[in-house]
């Protein structure tokens, strides 16, 4: 996986988790409230169908109770208040029923069929003795009872909430009740519509998290581009400046060879022709004698150039001796070079350091002095090289006028050196740093112990 495509990955990926438990959250959170709000609709529901019962027995009552406080329990009268429950009805499942003491059906105007049987035996689908029950909470005073029952619009059984109050003038149980399933129904078709709000909530979250994952998707790929255009100008302009730099090296080479090595073999050349010439004379021998003298000496002076060439390109007292000589050396060589007291001091363990680490370091101090050499106007030149158990550390220290290191390094046509400097020293892993100020600059370099492996 590309770096680019960790970074969308880091973006996204906290993203969706985040989306995902905010789901979870929001689900759990909503099936929480949705089921509480069910169970206080079913209780506040089951409530008021209670206390609508409890009135329609109290009213059952009271259209009877003219007959009941007569005093008389004839057959006629017992009829007549059979007669006047019968009619009273609220809907197709609503009707009063009667039992006396010992569970015979005595009235039940949506089951004629049970009248005058005896139902205290009677159980329902789950082995529930219905009568019994019925007749026990009657005995306690009245009350309600939850049990199952044929319901006479569909014919099949159904839960069945009872509501039943003894006559004990007469030993009877006078009650109605309402089936539940109306009620579950009505439960039902609001855990449907809670149901659906909370998929619909669902929904609303994930296109919103889609939106959002597009929305960081387009910014990404639009980041990408534009960051691709800035790359691709920067890699522009760092080819440009290494064909410069290279262009610069090339220049600085042929200069030292013309200016230098190519006029003294000229001149070596025409000593070593007038020598030979002087050798045909016998009275010019003293003077060839001298002519080639002269000649070998600009011959050690040649090869001390060719050296010198040689070193600048790779010193090879670097390789031979190690870091610290060969920092030694070329601070005792720009010291003669630029005329600058240029000091060294190296403490601590150097050594042990990869050539490329090496090569990295030396490179740098060249680099420091020929700025100081150019720019910086200094007297003072201060090479230091520690080494201690984590890493090495170059320091390189002048009095010299300073200079703005951030705006130079950021200028896309100057500072060429201090970024080859930084590069050099980000591509084997190294700690570089620059303090400038009027009163000096300071360039710091590290490789630590794990840049060695």
């Amino acid at each position: 996986m590309k770096l680019r495509q960790k970074f969308l990955f880091l973006a996204i990926a906290p993203l969706i988790l985040a989306l995902c438990a905010i789901s979870i959250a929001v689900r759990y959170q909503a099936t929480t409230l949705a089921r509480q709000q069910r169970d206080t609709i079913q209780q506040a529901y089951l409530a008021s169908k209670e206390a609508e019962l409890k009135h329609y027995v109290t009213l059952a009552n009271h259209s009877i109770a003219h007959l009941v406080k007569s005093g008389r329990n004839d057959p006629a009268t017992l009829d007549e208040a059979k007669r006047i429950l019968s009619t009273l009805s609220f809907g197709d499942d609503g009707y009063f029923f009667v039992y006396d003491m010992q569970g015979n059906s005595l009235m039940h105007p949506r089951q004629p069929e049970l009248v005058g049987q005896n139902l205290f035996m009677l159980k329902d689908q789950e082995g529930n003795p219905t009568i019994q029950r019925l007749l026990a909470r009657a005995r306690e005073g009245g009350g309600l009872e939850r049990y199952n029952w044929v319901k006479p619009s569909t014919h099949k059984s159904a839960p069945k909430l009872g509501y039943v109050i003894p006559l004990p003038e007469w030993g009877w149980m006078l009650g109605t009740g309402i089936y539940l399933d109306d009620v579950d129904a009505a439960l039902a078709k609001v855990d449907a519509q809670q149901r659906g709000n909370i998929r619909n909530t669902l929904l609303w979250m994930a296109a919103i998290a889609a939106m959002a994952l597009v929305a960081v998707g387009v910014s990404g790929l639009a980041l990408n581009i534009r960051e691709y255009r800035v790359a691709d100008a920067k890699l522009k302009v760092l080819a440009q400046r290494v064909v410069e730099s290279q262009e610069e090296e090339r220049a600085r080479l042929s200069r030292d060879l013309h200016d230098g090595i190519s006029q003294w073999l000229v001149s070596i050349k025409l000593q070593i022709e007038a020598g030979i010439i002087r050798l045909g004379n016998p009275a010019q021998q003293d003077k060839a004698k001298a002519a080639f003298e002269h000649t070998a000496e600009q011959l050690n002076n040649v090869l001390g150039e060719v050296r010198r060439i040689s070193h600048n390109l790779r010193p090879a007292i670097l390789d031979d001796l190690g870091l610290a000589a060969a920092l030694d050396h070329l601070a005792a060589e720009f010291r003669v070079h630029i005329g600058v007291d240029v000091a060294f001091s190296a403490t601590g363990c150097t050594d042990g350091l990869p050539d490329v680490a090496n090569t990295v370091l030396f490179r740098i101090a060249q680099e420091a002095l020929t700025n100081i050499e150019r720019h910086a106007a200094a007297t003072s030149v201060n090479i230091g090289l520690e080494g201690d158990a984590e890493g090495v550390t170059l320091r390189i220290a002048d009095n010299g006028s300073g200079f703005d290191a951030e705006g130079i390094a950021g200028h896309p046509k100057r500072g060429i050196g201090l970024r080859n400097m930084m590069e050099r020293m980000d591509a084997i892993g190294g700690q570089f740093r620059i303090e400038s100020s009027p009163a000096g600059t300071t360039v710091l370099a590290r490789v630590d112990n794990k840049g060695k492996k």
